[in-house]
C-alpha cells in the first residue's frame, strides 16, 4: 500500500489482514449509512446539556449534508481540516461528513492554543479550520482563529459552532446531500490524522486508514462487551484516541449503541448525566478514576447502570485499582494502548487479580510483540524491556516525517513504543515506565524538550530541564530545574509558570513546579543526569 505522505502496510501484511477478516472493506461513511438504515429511529449521539438528541437517521441525515456543505466550500480528498470541537454533537456531524468526502480532519484537543494549533494548520497545509465560540468552549477561539489564518496562507475557511465573529457560521454549511459531487474514499485510504504525544518538541501525526482503525473499534467492542444495548459516556476530550476508540464513541456507534456527550468529565456534571441516561460504560484516566471513586459513595445520583469503567492512558496503580469495584460497584477494565496502534485490555473474565495488577493484553492474535534490550535483543520471559509491535491497527510510519520514522520503526516495520513493559505467563502486560524522555501528566502527554524551548526563551534562563515528579494523584507531575543567567535578577517560579503561559502553550504543560539551580547533576560522560534531577524532585 502506498501512500506519498505515510508509510502504510506492506501489500503481504494488508493481504493478511483482509484474509484474518479484520479489515472488512469498510469506511467510516459505508459503516454509519449501514447503521441508519438498520436502526434509523434508534439514538446515536445525545447531548444532553445542550437538549440534543440525534437518531441513526439524522446523524446519517446531517453527516451528507454537512459533507455537500463543505465540498460546496471546494474542501476535498486528501484535504487536511484541523477540528477543535468540544464535547458537543456537532463534532460527530463534521467528522463523519469529512470522512465521506474523504478530508483528513486533524484531531486537535479544546486545550490546544496557539503554539500547537498553528503547528497544526501550517505543517499540514490545512484549508479548513473547525472551532467551538467562546461560549461552548470558555476561550476565544474565533481569535485564535483570526491570528493563525494570517499566519497560514493555505488555511482559507474557518467554521464556528455558534457565534462566528468574522468566520463561518457551522450551521449555514449543510447544503442538498447531491448538490455537489465528491469521490468517496476507498476503505485503504486515510481516514484521519492524530496527535503523537512523542517525547520531541515537535508533535508527529499519526496517519489511520479507515481498514485499520474500523478493526480496532470492532476488536475493542468484542473485549468490553460493546452491543447496540449500550450507552458510552464520552467524558474525556472527544477528539482523544481513548474516548473515540477504546472502544468510544466510535466503536459504540459501529456496534449501534448510545453515544452521550458529557461537557466535563468532575461528578457533579457527569454523575447526574450516568443516571439519567443510564450509561452503562465510560472510559476516564487514572487521575479522574480516583476523583470518582472519592465521590460515588456519597452521591445521590444513581450509578447503577454503569457497568465497565474503562481505566487508561497511564498507568492505574494496583491500590487505586482495587478502590474502583467497592466505590463505584462496576468491573474495571484497564488498557493500555497507544494512538499510534496497539492496545491491550484485561478481559472482562480474567481473575480479579489479574485486571488490578496488569494492563491487560491485545486486541488481535496478529498483534506481534517483542520486548528488547536496549541492543534490540529479546530479554527472558518476565524480564523487563522495550516494548516493540507491530499490527493489523499499528501504524508503520508517521506522517511527513521520514527521519523520525527510521528511528522510531524498525527495518521490519515494528514500531518502538517508548515503553518500558514485562510479560506475564499469561500474555498480560505489565507497564514499568517510560524509556523517552516524556512527562505522562494524568494521561495528557507532555514533550520535555517542546517545554524546555519554550522556558529557554525567557531572556534571563541560561538552562533549562524538565523531569517528571511522581504525584499519587495525576501519575507524574512536571517540575522545571531553572539555571539563570549570570547577570539576571533573582525570579520566583510564578514568572516561570507565566512566560511559559503567555507562548502559547496549553495549560497543561506548564510546570508544577519550578526549582532554580546553580547547576544540573551529569552523567560520567559530561550529560545532564535528568534520572538524578527526577530522583532529587521526588524527594
Amino acid at each position: 500500500m502506498m501512500h506519498p505522505d505515510a508509510p502504510l502496510w506492506p501489500d503481504e501484511f494488508a493481504e493478511r489482514y483482509r484474509a484474518a477478516g479484520y479489515w472488512r472493506g469498510e469506511t467510516f461513511g459505508s459503516m454509519l449509512a449501514d447503521r441508519a438504515m438498520a436502526h434509523p429511529a434508534r439514538i446515536a449521539v445525545s447531548d444532553p446539556a445542550r437538549g440534543i438528541r440525534w437518531t441513526y437517521d439524522e446523524l446519517d441525515e446531517r453527516a451528507w449534508r454537512m459533507a455537500a456543505g463543505f465540498a460546496s466550500y471546494g474542501i476535498g480528498k486528501g484535504d487536511r481540516v484541523v477540528v477543535q470541537l468540544p464535547n458537543i454533537a456537532e463534532f460527530f456531524e463534521v467528522v463523519f461528513a469529512l470522512f465521506r468526502i474523504g478530508a483528513l480532519p486533524v484531531f486537535a484537543l479544546p486545550a490546544h492554543r496557539h503554539t500547537e494549533i498553528g503547528y497544526f494548520c501550517e505543517f499540514t497545509e490545512a484549508v479548513a479550520y473547525v472551532i467551538p465560540d467562546a461560549g461552548l468552549g470558555g476561550f476565544d477561539y474565533p481569535a485564535l482563529a483570526t491570528r493563525i489564518q494570517a499566519e497560514v496562507p493555505t488555511l482559507k475557511r474557518v467554521f464556528v459552532a455558534g457565534e462566528p465573529g468574522p468566520h463561518t457560521r457551522l450551521s449555514e454549511v449543510p447544503t442538498e446531500p447531491d448538490a455537489f459531487g465528491y469521490d468517496q474514499p476507498e476503505p485503504s485510504d486515510l481516514a484521519f490524522l492524530q496527535l503523537s504525544g512523542g517525547s520531541t518538541g515537535v508533535p508527529k501525526l499519526i496517519p489511520r486508514t479507515h481498514d485499520d482503525y474500523l478493526y480496532s473499534l470492532w476488536g475493542s467492542n468484542e473485549l468490553c462487551a460493546v452491543s447496540e444495548d449500550s450507552v458510552y459516556l464520552v467524558a474525556l476530550p472527544a477528539a482523544h484516541n481513548f474516548p473515540l476508540s477504546s472502544p468510544g464513541s466510535l466503536g459504540t456507534l459501529y456496534a449501534g449503541g448510545r453515544v452521550v456527550l458529557c461537557p466535563a468529565p468532575d461528578p457533579d456534571t457527569a454523575f447526574p448525566i450516568i443516571a439519567s441516561e443510564k450509561v452503562t460504560i465510560t472510559g476516564l484516566v487514572p487521575p479522574l478514576a480516583l476523583v470518582w471513586t472519592e465521590a460515588a459513595p456519597d452521591t445521590r445520583h444513581d450509578l447503577s447502570s454503569l457497568d465497565v469503567l474503562l481505566v487508561g492512558g497511564a498507568k492505574f496503580s494496583e491500590e487505586a485499582a482495587r478502590r474502583i469495584g467497592p466505590a463505584i460497584g462496576c468491573t474495571l477494565q484497564q488498557v493500555f494502548g497507544m494512538a499510534e496502534g496497539l492496545v491491550n485490555y484485561t478481559r472482562l473474565d480474567d481473575p480479579y487479580e489479574m485486571i488490578v495488577t496488569t494492563q491487560g493484553r491485545p486486541i488481535s492474535a496478529h498483534d506481534e510483540i517483542r520486548i528488547v534490550d536496549d541492543e534490540d535483543r529479546e530479554v527472558a520471559p518476565g524480564e523487563t524491556g522495550h516494548l516493540l509491535t507491530r499490527g493489523p491497527y499499528t501504524i508503520r510510519g508517521y506522517w511527513r516525517a521520514p527521519e523520525h520514522n527510521e528511528r522510531s520503526f524498525t527495518a521490519d516495520g515494528f514500531y518502538r513504543t517508548g515503553d518500558v513493559v514485562r510479560m506475564t505467563a499469561s500474555g498480560h502486560l505489565v507497564v514499568e515506565g517510560r524509556a523517552k524522555d516524556q512527562i505522562n501528566r494524568g494521561g495528557e502527554k507532555i514533550a520535555a524538550e517542546e517545554v524546555e524551548n519554550v522556558i529557554l526563551a525567557h531572556p534571563a534562563v541560561h538552562d533549562v530541564s524538565v523531569v517528571a515528579v511522581p504525584d499519587a494523584y495525576l501519575g507524574e507531575r512536571t517540575c522545571a530545574y531553572v539555571i539563570l543567567r549570570a547577570d539576571a535578577e533573582a525570579l520566583k517560579p510564578v514568572a516561570i509558570k507565566k512566560h511559559v503561559r503567555e507562548r502559547g502553550l496549553a495549560a497543561y504543560k506548564v510546570p508544577d513546579r519550578v526549582e532554580f539551580v546553580d547547576a544540573f547533576p551529569q552523567t560520567g560522560i559530561g550529560k545532564v543526569s535528568k534520572k538524578d534531577l527526577r530522583s532529587s524532585a521526588a524527594r
